[in-house]
């Protein structure tokens, strides 16, 4: 009975274990936000990102990197470039500066960008953003969409939360609260949804969704806002003012760019 007992403790804890060990990790984002202003300093940073940065990347085992530049940078003072950089682990988080600047490649590539005068900066400045993958989504997914690059829309939205309780309650939202499986169901062909560990903006979350073009956005938001499940999860009290501040930013993918 003893051996019996224990053959079965053994099977439960090689089952569990196994399960762990399967279970698939959560990643890592970096986003990188460009500030920039004038074309001159965008045509000198989306030479280098091109010609340098991305190949370095790749080099470094980065497999698909997201270069966006929000629509409004036509008539914006700050004009923006988002780079998108997914990576498999933390541990990679921290090696991945080392290893583009130990690629001698990246400096000689970039080195119109790197090696501009202190008075003529290709860039005003950088900001980083550190990010988790969401349970509900634990990696990102390439939408395919038909529309011209010119046409294709991704939109990045970036949540605040007033509080750090009130920001677990959104995130809660997503996960169980099944708002991504909301959005995968409208086929809103999200691309990430994720916690936001290292940032300017503390509490927040942030995730981008895709489209063919603006016109099948509005129709997706639209059809999102009526649906009885948004409708029903939306107004449960424990999601109530969960969103202190929201920015919405809708931008075309770069003729570079992995996605």
């Amino acid at each position: 009975m003893k051996r019996a007992l224990l053959l079965l403790l053994c099977v439960f804890f090689a089952m569990n274990v196994f399960a762990e060990n399967n279970k698939t990790k959560q990643i890592y984002y970096q986003i990188i936000v460009y500030h920039l202003k004038d074309d001159a300093q965008i045509q000198s940073t989306d030479q280098y990102l091109k010609n340098a940065y991305l190949p370095a990347l790749h080099k470094a085992g980065v497999t698909k990197i997201g270069v966006f530049k929000p629509i409004a940078n036509d008539t914006s003072a700050d004009k923006k470039i988002y780079v998108l950089i997914p990576m498999k682990s933390i541990d990679q988080v921290d090696k991945l500066d080392e290893a583009i600047w130990n690629n001698a490649s990246h400096e000689t590539n970039g080195a119109t960008y790197l090696n501009v005068p202190f008075n003529q900066p290709a860039f005003q400045r950088k900001e980083t953003m550190l990010i988790k993958a969401f349970d509900g989504m634990p990696g990102y997914s390439i939408p395919n969409l038909t529309g011209s690059v010119a046409e294709k829309i991704y939109e990045f939205r970036s949540y605040e939360g007033s509080s750090e309780k009130l920001y677990r309650s959104k995130v809660d939202m997503f996960n169980a609260g099944q708002e991504i499986q909301l959005f995968e169901r409208l086929q809103f062909n999200a691309i990430f949804y994720g916690s936001v560990l290292v940032g300017a903006k503390m509490p927040n979350l942030v995730y981008m969704t895709s489209f063919n073009n603006i016109a099948e956005r509005d129709e997706k938001w639209k059809i999102f806002g009526a649906d009885p499940v948004w409708k029903s999860i939306s107004t449960m009290p424990k999601y109530l003012n969960t969103v202190s501040h929201a920015d919405i930013i809708l931008t075309h993918a770069t003729e570079y760019s992995d996605f």
